[in-house]
């Protein structure tokens, strides 16, 4: 079950979300957890971390949505803010937060529902996978969110994380089809790249976790647009 909080002091459009979250989960098939704030102070002061997707109006009379989400990020990292507001500069100052994205005043139903989809992959993304690696000695249990990227080496792969480096005998063809819809592509035959680990990509070399790798000509497009979905949220 996903956990949703709305943080909206009219009640007009406290219960107007509520509503399109009903509907969007019936038509999604998706079961959600719907708790309702009145001010940003409700849910910041203290906050616990108790959400996976938080609605937060930004005009609020006691704390208001911009002030409450950097008190909610000090405490949470991973939770999805998604600003409510009339005015689209203000949400501007969404990325200080980070925030995913903002829906405007009034509210449409039907991108407010896409708005909600976006979210909730968002949310699936993040829920843990692990690799487990059979070794002679026993096995090991390998988080996909931490591996930057996994190397080909011969009939070999390397997986590189935060952990170190940890080898089977297997194929990168073997673990794309299981690794794309979480987020992983390939710049070239002999590596699959974490999307969540790029920092930088100039001509053909991206860089991931530190490592520069190169991009091959027949992976580039296909590479980039992966990499344009994957932080666009589609």
């Amino acid at each position: 079950m996903i956990r949703i909080a709305v943080v909206e002091d009219d009640p007009k459009y406290r219960k107007e979300l509520c509503s399109y979250i009903d509907n969007c989960g019936a038509e999604m098939g998706e079961s959600f957890q719907v708790t309702e704030f009145t001010d940003g102070i409700e849910i910041a002061d203290p906050y616990v971390a108790a959400f996976d997707i938080i609605f937060l109006d930004i005009e609020m009379k006691h704390l208001d949505g911009m002030q409450a989400a950097k008190r909610i990020r000090a405490h949470d990292k991973n939770v999805i803010i998604i600003f409510i507001t009339n005015l689209a500069q203000f949400a501007i100052q969404g990325y200080e937060v980070e925030a995913l994205d903002y829906v405007l005043k009034p509210i449409n139903a039907f991108a407010f529902c896409q708005e909600l989809q976006r979210a909730v992959r968002k949310v699936k993304e993040k829920e843990t996978f692990y690799l487990y690696i059979a070794k002679d000695t026993g096995m090991v249990r390998l988080d996909v969110s931490k591996i930057s990227y996994i190397e080909s080496q011969g009939h070999n792969v390397l997986f590189h994380s935060e952990g170190g480096v940890v080898t089977d005998r297997d194929s990168i063809k073997n673990l794309e089809p299981q690794l794309l819809a979480r987020g992983f592509s390939r710049c070239n035959s002999s590596y699959l790249v974490n999307l969540a680990w790029v920092t930088k990509i100039e001509k053909n070399t991206v860089t991931v976790a530190g490592e520069s790798l190169p991009v091959s000509r027949s992976r580039k497009k296909s590479f980039m647009e992966d990499l344009a979905k994957y932080i666009g949220g589609k």
